[in-house]
């Protein structure tokens, strides 16, 4: 099993670029681990992905 590790922004370009205006940099800039790599990722867990780190800044920020 080999990782790669990928910036959100790439996940984002590559199945939902739209969203990008609506995404924060620092969050963009977040690094994502894939156990199996990004060319078997498939857009619905690309889009779970997304979520999860919007999730973990808006959390980050209520604990600062």
């Amino acid at each position: 099993m080999e990782t790669e590790t990928v910036t959100l922004s790439e996940i984002v370009m590559r199945w939902f670029p739209e969203m990008l205006p609506f995404l924060k940099q620092n969050e963009l800039n977040s690094l994502i681990v894939l156990r199996d790599g990004i060319s078997i990722l498939e857009p619905e867990d690309a889009m779970e992905i997304i979520q999860y780190s919007i999730c973990e800044h808006q959390i980050n920020l209520f604990l600062h």
